[in-house]
Order: C-alpha cells, then structure tokens, then sequence
C-alpha cells in the first residue's frame, strides 16, 4: 500500500531531480554559449565573471585572491590558474596586499577594462537578450529571486560541512 505522503515525497524528490538537472545542463550551457560569446576578446565564462567581479563599485580597490574567491564561489586553487592566465593576457594584475603581506590584491588593468567596458559588454548584453528571449522583466524577477533562496540554502549546506560562509553577493 503507498501512502499519500510517500507518493507526494516521491513527487517531490522527482521534480527536484528534475530541477537540478536542469539547472547543471544550464551551467554548461552558459559555459559554452556565453564563452562562445565573448570569445573574440580572449575571455571565457570564467574570465567574464572575474572582470565582472572586479568591474564592481565596492572592488574599485581590488580584491584579495579568497575575497575573489569567495565571491565567485570558485576553490582558491581553481582561481589562481584563472589569475595567472589574466595577468598574462594584460587583464588584470595581482600584487601583495599592503594591509596583509600574506594576501595579494587583484585588480583591473586599463587593458581589462577596456576589454570589459568596450568590447565585452556589448556582446554579453546581447547575450542576455538572446538567453532570456521570451522572459518578461516579471520571469526575471522571479527567476532571480528563487535562485538567490536555492543559493542561501546550498551556503548553509556549505557551513554546515566546515565552511565558513561565503559573503553574499
């Protein structure tokens, strides 16, 4: 015999299989397509996100190489690759932290911005266009405001296994 809850609980376990399966087959998606975006300006989806990160008011100054890090949820040793291969692409550059000898802060080139500002935004905001075809500014909201709670749930499953929490963004 299946009881009412079994059989919502098991309804429920498939809609979330469904989601998250989804939501893995869009994150590759976005690294392919948005990659093949922004491609003619030497940038991947990873390097959009760092000049992005970095383009931002509050990290006029730069940013340490864990504050990064942490922003962009990505492992310190996953975004240390990324660093090196921008600053040798004239992107950004890296310097010791004159607060913390023991931390480097990560900044913007004149190149990078220019890369970011001029050449980047354009495409990327098509991009966006071309992404959300069909999204009203309403889908949007909703969209966005579901994934910041799914987002706040997977952080506290993180503290939960040690970590400590990421800032939000």
């Amino acid at each position: 015999m299946v009881y009412p809850n079994e059989t919502s609980n098991s309804a429920r376990i498939e809609l979330a299989n469904r989601l998250f399966f989804r939501l893995y087959q869009c994150a590759n998606m976005l690294h392919k397509t948005g990659t093949r975006a922004v491609e003619a300006e030497g940038l991947t989806t990873q390097q959009w996100a760092v000049l992005g990160a970095l383009s931002r008011p509050e990290a006029e100054g730069g940013m340490s190489v864990g504050d990064l890090a942490r922003y962009l949820m990505v492992s310190r040793q996953n975004l240390s690759g990324l660093i090196s291969r921008m600053e040798r692409d004239g992107h950004i550059c890296s310097a010791p932290d004159g607060r913390d000898r023991r931390s480097r802060l990560v900044t913007m080139t004149e190149s990078g911005r220019e890369v970011w500002l001029v050449q980047a935004q354009p495409k990327i905001h098509d991009y966006y266009e071309q992404a959300l075809a069909g999204f009203s500014t309403n889908d949007i909201t909703h969209s966005l405001h579901y994934l910041l709670k799914l987002l706040d749930n997977m952080k506290r499953l993180d503290c939960d296994e040690g970590q400590d929490p990421p800032d939000a963004a």
